[in-house]
């Protein structure tokens, strides 16, 4: 039975006896996203209940560690592909070079390295659902491609011209605004009305506070038994502290603090310096400051000394330059550097290898 939503003060101590609780030990990340107590997550997932036993393609659209994998997951396991595979790719994970032949499937001798033949990832989720994470970095030139295979329902292997027929359901996600990508050329208008027959908005976890303590308690139990905890609690300022931190990596975050705190905590109890989490900002640091408000006045400034001073290959300094100190910035992180500068991943790793500032994958 669902049990209601206690108040922070019921909270206040949360004691846990696995041993008292076998169902769990066998408790799994993959179920974290599920545990959804707030009002607003409740909505969401009577949302998912409707589209679920539909064929429509959906769109889950949400931020990084929301758990639009697991929600993707939940509208398999609800429709009556079920008994079928569910298959997980991630758009941003692999180079561009090899997101054809990952896709499709590629025959032997395609390319360099293609040594045998070998299905894609549409073929491996035959009668099943396909889950494209991460939509808004796919190439423009994959695009079309994709648009064509969710037309005709069929596809064709890098280096072949035999169509195969596929039977499956796509389910995208994306952490990007796809409207606004299509306004800047970014991604094609017809794909985006394709993907987006269903739509799934997934909360950042600051905007269901609700669900910040049952998840909390999830982890507890799930790590806990993992550790061999027979009796963990969070201390009362913990429980503050989880409530009014504003957590921008949402459930991957939480999970993560939670984790790291059982790792390190003294005895049983959870201190709030256990969760390792980032000091608040002061307001002098929120406000905009002189400086930080001439920003576009001194970068003008600059540019047009530049021109002033007729600097040869003068845009390609500037895309180097800017690149290369957003990619130390971030820590050599393509997918932060991806996001602070407002582009793809692709288009940052294509052109990490251009500037020589990384090495060119082997195909």
């Amino acid at each position: 039975m669902k049990h209601k939503m206690p108040s922070p003060r019921e909270y206040s101590s949360i004691k846990l006896v696995t041993a008292a609780d076998p169902h769990a030990l066998a408790l799994s990340v993959r179920a974290s996203c599920l545990v959804f107590e707030d009002p607003a997550s409740q909505s969401l997932l009577e949302r998912v209940q409707r589209i679920a036993p539909s064929e429509a393609t959906a769109l889950i659209i949400g931020e990084t560690g929301t758990g639009k994998e697991l929600i993707a997951r939940q509208i398999h396991e609800l429709s009556d592909r079920r008994s079928a595979p569910f298959v997980a790719f991630n758009c941003a994970a692999i180079s561009e070079s090899l997101m054809e032949s990952e896709l499709f499937g590629h025959e032997r001798g395609a390319f360099t390295g293609a040594l045998t033949t070998k299905a894609g990832w549409f073929e491996t989720a035959q009668g099943g659902s396909l889950f494209l994470d991460e939509i808004g970095d796919l190439p423009l030139a994959l695009q079309a491609k994709l648009l064509r295979v969710i037309q005709e329902r069929e596809v064709v292997r890098v280096g072949s011209r035999q169509a195969i027929a596929i039977n499956v359901r796509l389910i995208t996600a994306t952490n990007v605004k796809l409207d606004e990508a299509v306004a800047a050329g970014r991604f094609r208008e017809d794909l985006y009305y394709r993907l987006n027959v269903a739509s799934i908005h997934l909360p950042p976890l600051r905007e269901r506070p609700g669900d910040i303590l049952p998840l909390a308690e999830h982890f507890l139990k799930l790590y806990g038994a993992r550790l061999g905890y027979a009796h963990v609690e969070l201390a009362p300022q913990t429980v503050h502290a989880l409530l009014t931190y504003q957590w921008p990596g949402n459930i991957r975050e939480l999970e993560n603090s939670i984790h790291h705190a059982l790792l390190v905590c003294i005895g049983t109890t959870v201190r709030p310096e256990d969760l390792r989490l980032p000091a608040p900002r002061s307001e002098s640091r929120v406000q905009p400051t002189p400086a930080a408000d001439s920003t576009t006045e001194s970068l003008e400034h600059v540019l047009h000394r530049l021109f002033n001073e007729e600097t040869p290959d003068l845009y390609r300094r500037i895309d180097e330059t800017v690149l290369r100190v957003a990619y130390d910035y971030c820590e050599h992180n393509q997918l932060r550097t991806a996001r602070l500068l407002g582009i793809s991943r692709n288009i940052v790793r294509d052109r990490l290898i251009r500037y020589g500032l990384v090495a060119l994958p082997d195909r």
